[in-house]
């Protein structure tokens, strides 16, 4: 039977920081904090490679682990730290005789604080061009068996992970005259573990996307998504409140997992009150339809849903045409453009009567900042990077949706227009202008909650029916939003029309052509509807 050393003594309190290992691969804040440990504490530096190179040249006395065990590094770095001497050093029980006696016996000299980050290994694979075998180096090895030792035995051992602990260890050390107390002991354990099952989990998913990632030699599997998940999700800020103000909110982001691209996530706010859940959840889908074209583009979400959007050869315009969409539902709305925020754009904006909430673009002019904090106390000003998020290399990316039990998984909805698929069921094609509307239409309508119709004409959102039990009440909505504006339109639907009820009240309102995806029983019908009234339709299939 093993012996329970975990209870043959009291926990230790105060321990003593005599002698600390540091092997980090982010330097940042390691010069500051060693020379603090060595200066103020006395306390000796082992260290590694690349880590102790950085301490020498910062001119800090630095003992090579190789001369702590005896043992040279070797295999190209792979083999440096797995040794007794410092597993020993780090799992030892201080206060056991048994312990003690190995100790001596072996030359082993204890470790009190351990400081490791690991190699970057999630930022390397989040890399488009990064190679298999260079992913592979970048699995530690020693890192997080260090890691596992010292969090174990934080009975006596103090272990770090991230330089934004530093100061905390130091405040620690100068409150306790060079010993670490208990309870921060625990705490960065705790952290430790959180760190080494997220290395994990990010090593398997990783793993896991090249075995089932088709290839040229390799028949698909019959699933593109992955047979298992892992989510590790660390909290990035609370926010004002959730839903709704009785309910608690927060943003989380996935541990060590850098946000590539245009996102709010790691947008940079320059003005106003701390975003709620609604904020967020809007903004992101503001900045996702604006990133559908090309051209200059504006959009204003409410609950989700676009209430105006618009494209135009300059952004004012397509601002102004955004909001001349839906003048009355924009109040208090979300505004998203695709491009940076000029003077005129923000003059454009801050000439408009109504409150906004949160204003997400690529980047403001100085003096179009300005303007906008001046106009508007409290409106968000977010600025998120220009450049688009990189193609999955392997799996597509995810869209999940937490049920009570379970979670539901999807592919993210990346597809944009295919036109290759396109059918033109109808008498009469499409002229090129009500080509180019029903373009802008059908991607405005990939963004409206189902069941959505979508009323659109010179690039510009005039009526949109979103989130209704039957599509025939989409369509009346769409029609009373767009008012007369609707006759000369283009109408989108973004599933097919069962029966030509809803065509024929689209035509009835002026639409000249229509686009949906097709295939009802009754298609036929919806066509027959189409033809009667000379105006063209295009089927999709998407």
């Amino acid at each position: 039977m093993t012996k329970d050393k975990s209870s043959a003594t009291p926990e230790t309190d105060l321990v003593p920081v005599r002698r600390a290992l540091l092997s980090v691969s982010d330097k940042a804040g390691l010069a500051e904090f060693a020379g603090a440990l060595h200066r103020e504490f006395g306390v000796e530096l082992v260290s590694t490679g690349g880590t102790a190179r950085a301490l020498r040249a910062a001119g800090l006395p630095v003992r090579d682990v190789s001369e702590l065990t005896g043992f040279p590094e070797m295999m190209d770095g792979r083999v440096k730290t797995l040794h007794p001497k410092v597993h020993g050093g780090l799992l030892a029980l201080r206060d056991d005789p048994e312990h003690a006696e190995a100790m001596n016996a072996h030359g082993i000299e204890a470790i009190d604080l351990v400081c490791i980050n690991l190699y970057p290994f999630e930022s390397t694979v989040a890399r488009p061009d990064v190679s298999f075998a260079e992913a592979i180096e970048n699995i530690d090895i020693g890192g997080p068996s260090m890691i596992r030792s010292a969090a174990k035995n934080h009975r006596y051992v103090l272990v770090l992970t991230a330089p934004e602990q530093y100061e905390k260890a130091l405040g620690d050390l100068r409150k306790h005259e060079g010993a670490t107390c208990a309870a921060h002991r625990r705490k960065s354990a705790l952290l430790a573990f959180e760190r080494t099952a997220a290395y994990d989990a990010a090593i398997s998913q990783y793993l896991r996307q090249q075995a089932e990632a088709p290839s040229a030699q390799t028949t698909p599997v019959a699933s593109p998504l992955p047979q298992s998940l892992r989510l590790d999700l660390v909290k990035k800020t609370d926010l004002r409140y959730g839903e709704n103000p009785h309910q608690a909110g927060a943003l989380y982001v996935d541990r060590g997992g850098a946000v590539a691209g245009a996102s709010v996530v790691s947008a940079r706010q320059h003005h106003g009150k701390a975003l709620s859940y609604i904020n967020l959840l809007d903004a992101d889908g503001a900045l996702a339809l604006v990133g559908e074209f090309d051209k200059p583009a504006a959009c204003i979400v409410k609950h989700v849903t676009p209430c105006g959007c618009a494209i135009a050869d300059d952004l004012p315009t397509a601002f102004r045409n955004a909001f001349a969409g839906d003048p009355l539902a924009a109040f208090g709305g979300i505004v998203a453009l695709n491009r940076p925020i000029d003077v005129a754009t923000a003059e454009a904006i801050v000439s408009i009567d109504k409150l906004l909430e949160v204003i997400v673009a690529p980047g403001y002019f100085p003096d179009a900042l300005s303007l906008l904090k001046t106009r508007w106390k409290n409106v968000r000003l977010l600025e998120v990077d220009a450049a688009a998020p990189p193609a999955a290399k392997d799996l597509p990316a995810l869209a999940m949706h937490r049920i009570s039990g379970g979670y539901l998984i999807q592919q993210r909805d990346d597809k944009g227009l295919n036109e290759a698929d396109w059918a033109i069921p109808t008498d009469r094609k499409p002229t090129e202008a009500e080509l180019a509307d029903l373009r802008f239409a059908w991607l405005v309508c990939k963004h409206v909650k189902s069941n959505a119709i979508v009323l659109a004409r010179n690039g510009m959102l005039l009526g949109a029916g979103a989130g209704q039990q039957d599509r025939v009440n989409a369509c009346r909505i769409a029609v009373a939003k767009a008012g007369e504006r609707a006759r000369g339109a283009v109408a989108a639907s973004d599933a097919f029309f069962p029966f030509p009820d809803g065509p024929e009240l689209l035509l009835g309102a002026g639409a000249t052509a229509i686009i949906h995806p097709g295939g009802s029983m009754n298609d036929g019908l919806s066509i027959a509807s189409v033809n009667s009234a000379k105006a063209a339709m295009v089927r999709t299939g998407q």
